[in-house]
C-alpha cells in the first residue's frame, strides 16, 4: 500500500469507531480438567454472573443442549478439521446442528487454533487446510440460511506482528502471512465477520519491554505517544490499536475487532497470582464496558471474552493450566465483576458442587531408597498437574518432602481419591490432616461428575485449544520469573 493513503484510511478508522451499540464481555470456558464441571452448572453459574456471552472449545450437542433457551450466546469452536474437509463434509456438519443454533444462540464458529501460527512456521498446508475450512463451512452455513446469524472464525495473536514496534502505528502483519490473511480479510468482510484477536498481557509486556504497572488499567507509570496526538497508559489499549494498525496497512481498516480471549494466570510462575488477576480485571472489564473506545477508534465498543471459567489442569503445558476464574471445586479464587460494573465482589459460586471426603495423600517420608522417591515423585507430575510447584509457583517454596506429597496428593485427587492410586511402591499414605500452608494448598477435588463423558481429539485433529494461544507465548512465559515480582 502507498503510505500517503494511510492517513485517509486512518480517517476512516475513526469516523467508523462510534456504533451505538455497547460491548459485550463474554467467558471462555474449556474443559480440559480432570474434574470439570457439567454444562448446565456452567450455564447457571453463568446467568448468575450476568453473563451475556460464552466461547466453548467444542461443538458436542450435549454442551448446545444445555445451553439451549439460556439466552447466553454461544460461540463454538471446531478444532478438528478432518470433518470439515470439503462443502459437502461442511454442509453435513450444519445440518447435524442445525436444531440448536437458534435455542442455543449460536452466534460465532471458531475454526481450527491460530491457524497463521502454521503460516509463520512455514507449514503452508496446514495454513491452506485451515483456510479452506472456514470459507466451506460459512459457505455451508450461508447455503443453509444460518450465515446472517452465524459468522466464521479464526484467532490472531500478536505472533503476527512484526516484532521491535514501540508504539501502534508502527505495527504490521508479517510478510510471510499478508497474502493468505489478505485473503481472509476480504472473507471476513464478505461475510460481515470480526477480526478476533487473542491478548496475552504477561506476554505482550515482555515483548515490547514495557514496564509491569502498564498492564493494569488506570494504574500505569508509563505513557507512549504516537502520532496524531495518541497517547497510551496501558497495554490493551496499544495491542487493540497496534492489530488496528496492522488491519489498515491490509486495506481492511473498517473491519470489527474483538478481543476472543483475555486473561492473566493465576499460579505456575512469579507473576502468576489470584491478587495480580484480581488488578488486572478491576481496571480492564469497567473500561470496556464504558465504551470508551481507543485512541485509534474512539467511542467503539471492544467485545471481550475472559480467559477462562476454570482451570484446565490437564493442558499440555504447565502455564496453561491455571487461568480460572474458579477452582474446579466451582469456588472463586478472586473478585471479578463479570458486568463490567466495577463492583468489588466475588462472583458467585457454583451450585450443586460435592467435594470428595477431606482426606489427602503424602509421602510417609521414607527416603532410604531416593531413586525410587525421585521416581514416583516424576510419575506423579507425569500423570497429574504439579505446575503450582514451579519456581514462583504457589507451592515453590514447600520443601522437598512437602513437594513431594503434593505431587502424591495431585496424582490421588486426579484419580478421584481411588486408594490404588495411593501407594506410590509403599511411599505413601492417606492421612485425613490438612497438609497444606498458607500459601500452598493441597486440594480436594470433587465428586466424578461428567469426566468421562468427553471425546479426545483424532489423530487428524489440532490437538488441544491453547490459552494461550501460540507455542511462542509458552516459550516467553517460562522466562517471565525474570521480569515479573517475586
Amino acid at each position: 500500500m502507498a503510505c500517503k493513503s494511510i492517513p485517509f484510511l486512518y480517517l476512516l478508522t475513526v469516523l467508523m469507531a462510534k456504533t451505538g451499540v455497547d460491548a459485550t464481555i463474554g467467558v471462555n470456558w474449556g474443559r480440559e480438567s480432570a474434574q470439570r464441571l457439567i454444562p448446565s452448572q456452567v450455564v447457571d453459574l453463568l446467568l448468575q454472573n450476568g453473563v451475556k456471552e460464552a466461547r466453548v472449545y467444542t461443538s458436542r450437542t450435549d454442551l448446545l443442549q444445555a445451553f439451549g433457551g439460556s439466552g447466553i450466546g454461544l460461540m463454538l469452536s471446531v478444532n478438528d478439521l478432518s470433518i470439515l474437509q470439503d462443502y459437502h463434509e461442511c454442509m453435513t456438519w450444519v445440518q447435524s446442528r442445525m436444531p440448536y443454533f437458534n435455542v442455543s444462540s449460536v452466534r460465532r464458529i471458531y475454526v481450527g487454533n491460530n491457524p497463521f501460527v502454521m503460516g509463520l512456521l512455514n507449514n503452508r498446508a496446514g495454513l491452506k487446510e485451515n483456510m479452506d475450512a472456514m470459507y466451506n463451512l460459512q459457505k455451508a452455513l450461508n447455503d443453509a440460511d444460518w450465515g446472517h446469524q452465524i459468522k466464521v472464525v479464526v484467532t490472531h495473536s500478536s505472533s503476527q506482528l512484526k516484532p521491535n514496534i514501540t508504539k501502534p502505528s508502527e505495527a504490521e502483519f508479517r510478510d510471510e502471512i499478508k497474502p493468505e490473511l489478505s485473503e481472509t480479510l476480504r472473507f471476513l468482510e464478505q461475510n460481515n465477520a470480526p477480526f478476533v484477536v487473542d491478548m496475552i498481557p504477561p506476554v505482550d509486556l515482555l515483548i515490547y519491554k514495557m514496564d509491569t504497572s502498564f498492564a493494569f488499567v488506570g494504574e500505569s507509570t508509563q505513557v507512549i505517544k504516537d502520532v496524531n496526538g495518541a497517547i497510551y497508559t496501558n497495554i490493551f489499549e496499544f495491542m487493540y490499536d497496534a492489530y488496528v494498525w496492522a488491519l489498515i496497512k491490509l486495506k481492511a481498516p473498517k473491519i470489527k475487532v474483538i478481543v476472543g480471549q483475555v486473561g492473566w494466570p493465576t499460579d505456575g510462575y512469579s507473576g502468576g497470582n489470584a491478587s495480580t488477576v484480581e488488578r488486572f480485571f478491576k481496571g480492564l472489564l469497567p473500561y470496556v464496558s464504558s465504551n470508551k473506545g481507543t485512541p485509534l477508534r474512539p467511542g467503539a465498543p471492544i467485545d471481550t471474552f475472559v480467559h477462562a471459567l476454570t482451570d484446565e489442569n490437564k493442558m499440555p503445558n504447565d502455564i496453561m493450566r491455571h487461568w480460572g476464574i474458579y477452582h474446579s471445586n466451582g469456588k472463586p479464587k478472586f473478585k471479578i465483576d463479570l458486568m463490567g460494573l466495577g463492583r468489588d465482589i466475588y462472583p458467585s459460586s457454583a451450585k450443586g458442587i460435592m467435594r470428595m471426603p477431606e482426606r489427602w495423600c503424602v509421602f510417609n517420608g521414607n527416603q532410604t531408597d531416593y531413586p525410587m522417591v525421585q521416581k514416583q515423585f516424576e510419575h506423579a507430575c507425569k500423570n497429574s498437574d504439579c505446575s503450582s510447584l514451579n519456581p514462583g509457583g504457589s507451592c515453590s517454596d514447600i520443601g522437598p518432602n512437602q513437594s513431594v506429597s503434593f505431587a502424591f496428593n495431585m496424582y490421588f485427587q486426579f484419580k478421584f481419591q481411588d486408594e490404588n492410586a495411593c501407594s506410590f511402591n509403599g511411599l505413601s499414605i492417606i492421612t485425613v490432616e490438612n497438609p497444606s500452608t498458607p500459601k500452598c494448598m493441597f486440594p480436594i477435588e470433587v465428586v466424578r461428575g461428567q469426566q468421562e463423558n468427553y471425546v479426545k481429539p483424532t489423530p487428524k485433529a489440532k490437538g488441544y485449544h491453547q490459552s494461550p494461544n501460540c507455542v511462542v507465548s509458552l516459550f516467553l512465559l517460562s522466562l517471565l520469573g525474570a521480569f515479573f515480582w517475586n
